[in-house]
């Protein structure tokens, strides 16, 4: 569980090519205690057994520029010169209002875009072992025409670079390897320094320093 004097949100950016398997390793890094996802709009259609409002909110167009204008979005983006994301900053209010860690998923963009906005969030990249690999899971969706498959592994070429921007690398290769890892980033974050000051200097306190 977190501590009581973690007062702000510690913020955990997860991002990865189409594929990579980081919607599956964000669901074990919600299964920690504390957490609680960041549910991104969009003005793209939903997929196949797609919800609204469980991992985007499907909105317009109209309604993604007005909360646009309105300053309402923490980060956004848009992808394969189509469709728009974005993060809504309200997710960041009610995370802190409730004590929890902010959890989102997003792309090269937006993460590059919150990290300038909040420096101390903890950036993760998730890598797929290799580029047949990755096509082999985005053909194995059944979700994809050619065009769009060949375009997705370029897109994923272009992420890839971004790599060294993140603070974290986990090599998705081994599923239950790649969970351990991410859960074990986020406890560590939780545990910096800056995180725990007050209530270590408190304890310092009882020693008579």
């Amino acid at each position: 569980m977190k501590m009581a004097d973690d007062k702000e949100p510690q913020v955990f950016i997860v991002s990865g090519p189409s594929g990579s398997g980081k919607s599956t390793l964000v669901e074990t890094i919600l299964e920690l205690p504390g957490t609680l996802l960041s549910v991104s709009c969009t003005t793209r259609p939903p997929r196949k057994a797609e919800s609204d409002g469980k991992w985007y909110n499907f909105i317009s167009e109209a309604e993604f520029e007005r909360m646009k204008q309105a300053g309402e979005f923490l980060e956004y983006a848009q992808v394969f010169g189509k469709h728009w994301y974005g993060t809504p900053r309200s997710w960041l209010d009610l995370a802190s209002a409730r004590g929890l860690d902010l959890i989102l998923e997003i792309d090269v963009q937006g993460a590059a875009q919150i990290k300038k906005k909040l420096p101390a969030a903890i950036a993760i990249f998730i890598v797929p072992p290799s580029r047949q690999e990755l096509e082999k899971r985005i053909r194995a969706r059944g979700q994809d025409s050619g065009d769009e498959i060949a375009r997705r592994l370029d897109r994923a070429r272009q992420e890839l670079e971004h790599y060294r921007e993140y603070d974290y690398a986990v090599i998705n290769d081994e599923k239950e390897r790649a969970e351990r890892e991410v859960q074990s980033i986020v406890l560590a974050g939780r545990s910096q320094v800056a995180r725990r000051n007050d209530r270590v200097a408190e304890i310092l306190k009882s020693f008579g320093g």
